[in-house]
């Protein structure tokens, strides 16, 4: 016997329950479709020193896609500079861009099992929006997932993640987050 419904991840089941009509309701929307919505997730990490060693940029396509559960892509330089050693093309870095089902677990462990492993966590920054809708951190700690295994290491790195959503504002942008469960330092300033 086949199993003929569809998986859909926890937080899209929230977001449709509990975050559309909030947003509806604080915003005023007319429709569903006006409610913003979280479109992507980028994530991309800089390897200092992969320009002596090759093998850097090997070892961070690895964990990023483990951490991401999805094949990660190294980025390359876009131009020579003599200072740095630097060549075009030269790999000196890596990215993955999460989309739906895929960017839904993920967030789903970034808030509920990776944030709370950082050291002394007080919530995120509130204040590192772009003014279109879209927020920007950084981790500096790669070992805050728990998919990383800290004993077979050779460096500790840290990696940018963009949430990239539909929102015009930062306030819209930001509801939004935080309805998602998203753990602001600031909370009681919306209420």
């Amino acid at each position: 016997m086949e199993n003929t419904t569809k998986y859909s991840p926890r937080l899209l089941k929230k977001y449709r329950d509990e975050v559309v009509p909030g947003m509806m309701k604080k915003f005023g929307y007319k429709t569903v479709m006006q409610c913003p919505r979280l479109v992507k997730i980028c994530l991309n990490q800089g390897v200092k020193g992969s320009v002596s060693d090759k093998k850097m940029i090997d070892d961070a396509v690895n964990e990023m896609s483990m951490i991401t559960g999805q094949k990660s892509i190294p980025t390359m330089s876009k131009k020579d500079i003599s200072n740095f050693k630097l060549r075009k093309n030269m790999p000196i870095g890596c990215r993955v861009t999460l989309r739906n089902v895929n960017m839904f677990e993920f967030l789903d462990r970034f808030i509920s099992v990776s944030l709370p492993r950082v050291r002394d966590f007080k919530g995120i920054n509130e204040k590192s929006f772009d003014g279109r809708g879209n927020y920007t951190m950084g981790i500096t700690e790669q070992i805050i997932y728990p998919e990383i295994n800290i004993d077979k290491l050779p460096r500790i790195s840290g990696m940018d993640i963009t949430f990239v959503t539909t929102a015009a504002t930062n306030e819209e942008a930001y509801e939004l987050l935080r309805l998602m469960g998203m753990p602001f330092k600031n909370m009681e300033k919306t209420g």
